[in-house]
């Protein structure tokens, strides 16, 4: 396995036929640079267009925008499973990929199983842009768990699948520090373009022989389960650094909330700080400060100081303006 990140300048490497298989922004980025590196994308797979906005408007993914814009083919089949709950659908993705002849699909958050006929299609197989360090992090919220679990570094993986779960073999590697203040919105980013940089030189040097792949160690694997809005209720049993930890985590979906005294609906915290607990003992959940600074809550280790939060219909503020129009911080 390689961790050079280099793309390599074989010119003759781009006249791979590359299909695309992916659904939010951090696959998008990556198709974007595939087709700047000039490569032929015959063929994009993404999943459904969903309801979005306060009208609820079919919308379609980043990906299908950007295959749109390239005048490039989609599909959108609701499952692949050629024996599963939507045959019809799989069997046209399968003519679909049947026709576009592809040496390689590239996958990168797509949302779907991939069935063995869509592994053994292509001449190259399948590529995915995995933001983690395999493997670490197998699964659907590699980024929102690392932060979470207080990881001090995380990275991108270029795997070649297989029919596991995130258990094939590695074939490019780059890390990156976690700092103290990443949320999932700003680590996102950063493993998106290291990811889509990634991608083109593994493409590159695909057809050269030059990638050297690595079966995954047997340790360290643990699997980022998918996110659950059940989970943005703060639990105050746990400790201020965890649940600092959390906010960032679920920043900005799902979310963090909390209920706070006077105000009906649960208050969405954006941002927040575990700060000394000397002389602030209280049963944890309760609001034991209230400044411009920030709101404290006692948890079952130190305070945690909400800085940034929302009420339900209204806009992020910081705790100065936030509790300006809190009537319940008066008597606190």
């Amino acid at each position: 396995m390689s961790t050079a990140t280099t793309p390599l300048s074989d010119k003759h490497s781009t006249t791979l036929r590359v299909g695309f298989a992916g659904t939010p922004e951090f696959s998008a980025l990556a198709l974007q640079a595939i087709l700047s590196a000039g490569f032929t994308v015959p063929l994009v797979l993404t999943q459904p267009d969903r309801p979005s906005g306060r009208g609820l408007k079919l919308t379609p993914s980043a990906v299908k925008q950007c295959a749109l814009e390239h005048d490039i083919a989609v599909a959108q089949p609701r499952s692949l499973r050629l024996e599963g709950k939507y045959p019809d659908e799989a069997r046209s993705a399968h003519a679909a990929l049947d026709l576009a002849q592809l040496d390689v699909l590239v996958v990168a958050a797509y949302g779907l199983i991939l069935p063995s006929w869509v592994l053994n299609t292509p001449r190259y197989g399948c590529l995915n842009i995995h933001a983690s360090l395999l493997p670490r992090w197998r699964g659907a919220a590699p980024i929102q768990r690392a932060i979470e679990a207080g990881d001090t570094q995380t990275g991108v993986t270029i795997m070649q699948m297989d029919e596991g779960l995130d258990t094939g073999d590695m074939l490019l590697v780059e890390s990156l520090a976690i700092t103290d203040t990443e949320t999932a919105a700003t680590l996102h980013d950063k493993l998106a373009a290291r990811g889509a940089r990634l991608i083109v030189a593994a493409l590159q040097a695909l057809p050269l022989g030059t990638l050297a792949p690595q079966v995954q160690p047997a340790e360290g694997a643990i699997y980022a389960s998918k996110l659950d809005k059940a989970e943005a209720a703060l639990d105050f049993t746990q400790s201020a650094a965890q649940l600092a930890r959390r906010i960032r985590a679920f920043n900005p979906a799902p979310g963090a909330t909390l209920r706070l005294p006077t105000i009906d609906e649960p208050v969405k915290v954006w941002n927040a700080v575990g700060i000394d607990a000397t002389g602030k003992q209280a049963e944890p959940g309760t609001v034991i400060g209230v400044s411009p600074e920030g709101v404290d809550i006692a948890t079952a280790q130190g305070v945690l100081r909400l800085t940034e939060l929302q009420r339900a219909g209204g806009k992020r503020q910081s705790a100065a303006a936030f509790i300006q129009g809190w009537a319940g911080a008066s008597k606190i």
